[in-house]
């Protein structure tokens, strides 16, 4: 049985005409910004440091967008949106559990999809 992809491909390799190369490097862009977002997602919702916790967010938007991570980019943008209202506090701890979650199965995807690339 297939299992469902968290990642799409299709718009990075719109953007970049298909080279593997520039596919690659944006790739290893992600590997290099997620670590850091999940980390400081974390951070700041234990501070409860809301402003920064949807500045962060929306960043990671623009990362996971690029991936084809749909559900999570309209996740994200609640979030965003939340933290901006700071309305639905209780909510926060899950969206960030959601982005941990989906970012480190997305890694797996990514690092098969390096591999086809080389």
């Amino acid at each position: 049985m297939k299992t469902k992809r968290l990642t799409n491909l299709r718009y990075l390799e719109k953007a970049t005409g298909g080279e593997a190369k520039v596919m690659k490097e944006f790739i290893q862009m992600y590997f290099d910004q997620i670590p850091k977002f999940r980390r400081d997602l974390r951070k700041y919702l234990n501070n409860k440091q809301w402003d920064e916790l949807g500045n962060l967010a929306r960043m990671a938007n623009s990362s996971v967008l690029t991936f084809g991570m749909f559900d999570l980019s309209a996740n994200l943008r609640k979030l965003h949106a939340k933290t901006y209202k700071q309305i639905g506090l209780d909510s926060y701890s899950g969206y960030i559990d959601e982005f941990e979650t989906a970012t480190m199965a997305a890694d797996i995807e990514l690092r098969e999809a390096l591999r086809r690339f080389s």
